[in-house]
């Protein structure tokens, strides 16, 4: 037993001084990068639990990481999902689509036709796979680097567009920042840039289907970052003791905006392995390898459509580039971190598996390329039509008013006349038909 001392800031005995542990970043601007550390396991090499086994069965995998492709390119293992090579060919499209969104948008941003944006590139094949592996009817809830879901569930780039530009034809009408797309139609729920609120939305989604009776499944996402937030545990516990059918997915791209992973628990072991704490299954897996990525949400989406209950799944990838269009990454990581990722770019990858197969060839993709660019070129013409920032074309000043009241009370009408007055004195170059 340890006699205490009745002073503070003193100890007893031979015991030496505590001390504060702060997680270090592995490298700082400037640093060489060894990946060495990292353990790759070999492609193929995962066992794939059934889907109805104990969610124990699961947690050695929440240690491991799922892989399809090979060095060779092939798909191999019991975790290849088998897709069709024309299946494959609109998932590569899918994910090329996105890249080229996220060119266009970032370029838009530069030239001072928006305020913010924010890219996933390095990370598309984690949102478009996974809308693969969904049916269209699962409500998904989103964060911020989600667009690939939206792309690949076919939502109108244009409307996309209108949204990043807050313009006249912005279908949130203004009210959200730029990229935090709602689309109930399309089945994804309001990007909320409060971090982690996401979580426990889903899972009472799913709690509420269930309660329901429905089939329909919900999923969340969340960066490493995030899962450090209270909202992370409470959906989780919500999650285990009712059972909800919802996947939960936590994309560690090792870095959060300006600190590493170590920050959210890293250095300590998996963003997985949280799901053995709360009795759920849980997986880990490569997302950079399209196919894994797409085998283990649908191992888990058919898992919760069976009444077994939630999955965590960790995505395990590299923030290519910066945070955000506000962030400046070379102030806190190594230039070399991007290029020297052991898991390479989730495009090129299943690029050279189409080819591997014989159903692609450089030349073919060269020519999608064109085309996608074409088609978000087109689009971002569209919606430029509609207004871009600082032009004054944005929705009718009185929409501020609406949309809280199914009518309107008469001193909201009051104040809206009032307030559209005031603006039209104070700023007459905008133009009448701008705000009726």
């Amino acid at each position: 037993m340890v006699k205490a001392t009745g002073r503070a800031g003193k100890h007893g005995g031979n015991l030496p001084p505590l001390h504060l542990h702060v997680p270090e970043p592995p490298y700082r601007p400037g640093d060489a990068v060894d990946y060495s550390h990292l353990v790759i396991p070999p492609a193929g090499a995962q066992p794939r639990p059934d889907e109805s086994c104990a969610a124990s069965e699961t947690h050695p995998l929440c240690l491991d990481l799922i892989r399809v492709l090979d060095e060779d390119h092939c798909a191999v293992g019991p975790w290849d999902p088998r897709l069709d090579p024309e299946t494959l060919r609109r998932l590569l499209r899918m994910m090329a689509l996105t890249r080229a969104f996220d060119e266009r948008m970032f370029r838009g941003q530069r030239q001072g036709k928006t305020s913010f944006y924010m890219k996933c590139t390095g990370e598309e094949a984690i949102s478009v796979a996974a809308a693969f592996a969904h049916a269209d009817g699962d409500m998904v809830f989103p964060s911020y680097r989600q667009q690939g879901i939206l792309i690949a569930r076919n939502y109108p780039l244009v409307d996309m567009i209108n949204q990043i530009y807050s313009n006249r034809a912005d279908r949130l009408k203004g009210r959200q920042l730029p990229i935090m797309y709602s689309a109930r139609d399309y089945g994804f729920f309001t990007i909320s840039g409060n971090l982690a609120t996401q979580y426990p939305q889903a899972v009472g989604w799913a709690m509420a289907s269930a309660i329901k009776g429905d089939i329909r499944i919900a999923s969340g996402w969340v960066g490493e970052g995030s899962s450090s937030e209270g909202d992370f545990h409470a959906a989780l516990t919500f999650a285990a003791v009712y059972n909800a059918p919802v996947v939960l997915n936590v994309v560690n791209n090792q870095y959060a905006i300006s600190s590493h992973s170590g920050f959210a628990g890293a250095e300590r072991t998996t963003f997985a392995a949280r799901a053995i704490g709360y009795g759920i299954a849980g997986l880990r897996v490569d997302g950079n390898d399209a196919l894994a990525v797409f085998a283990a949400t649908q191992w888990a989406a058919n898992r919760a459509r069976s009444g077994l209950g939630p999955t965590l799944i960790e995505h395990f990838t590299f923030r290519a580039e910066a945070h955000s269009t506000s962030d400046d990454p070379s102030a806190y990581r190594s230039s070399h971190e991007r290029e020297e990722w052991p898991l390479g770019d989730p495009v090129a990858r299943l690029e050279r598996h189409l080819i591997a197969l014989g159903e692609w060839s450089a030349e073919q993709h060269e020519a999608m390329d064109q085309e996608v660019d074409a088609e978000v070129r087109s689009a971002t013409k569209e919606a430029e039509k509609n207004g871009i920032l600082g032009q004054g074309l944005h929705h009718p000043f009185h929409t501020m008013f609406e949309d809280v009241y199914e009518e309107l009370p008469w001193h909201l009408e009051e104040q809206a006349e009032q307030a559209i007055r005031e603006r039209r004195i104070r700023w007459p170059q905008w133009g009448e038909g701008r705000d009726e």
